[in-house]
């Protein structure tokens, strides 16, 4: 068995030490401002695709501008946070990482869900679904408590 002990504690996984959880609201939120400046970035060519399908489709393809955001946004959640680093580009810069507390890695449906539930957390709750984070163990949001998620810090 792989445990050590801290204060008198046996911690036998990385997400048993309450260090890892140390200062991750802020990363998170630094986190999310870069990776939606990212996903605005990323919509800009397919946005320019869209617009000369749309000419050659005499109007018909700029339709495709209804969901271009949310469909960008989703590909680049799958392949970021569905990815073997368990965490999106801006996550990477601030540090963090999105764990199971099970163990499992995170797949790319569980990224996206996760994702779709902090939108519609957002939608109905404003940002109060960040206050959870005050309250809740191993600061962890609405969307986190629901699907059995924390972040946590990626070097600890």
């Amino acid at each position: 068995m792989n445990a050590r002990v801290l204060d008198g504690e046996i911690i036998t996984t990385r997400l048993d030490d309450v260090r890892a959880y140390e200062g991750v609201r802020t990363p998170r939120i630094l986190a999310f401002i870069l990776d939606y400046c990212i996903v605005a970035l990323l919509t800009i060519p397919f946005a320019i695709l869209v617009f000369f399908l749309g000419l050659l489709t005499l109007g018909l393809g700029w339709m495709l501008f209804s969901v271009l955001v949310p469909v960008v946004a989703i590909l680049y959640i799958w392949n970021t946070l569905g990815s073997a680093d368990q965490a999106t580009t801006g996550m990477k810069m601030m540090g963090i990482r999105l764990d199971r507390l099970d163990g499992t890695r995170i797949d790319g449906l569980t990224a996206v869900v996760h994702s779709v539930l902090f939108w519609a957390g957002n939608v109905i709750l404003t940002p109060l679904i960040l206050l959870v984070t005050l309250f809740s163990d191993r600061k962890r949001t609405l969307h986190d408590l629901l699907l059995g998620t924390v972040i946590s810090r990626s070097g600890r």
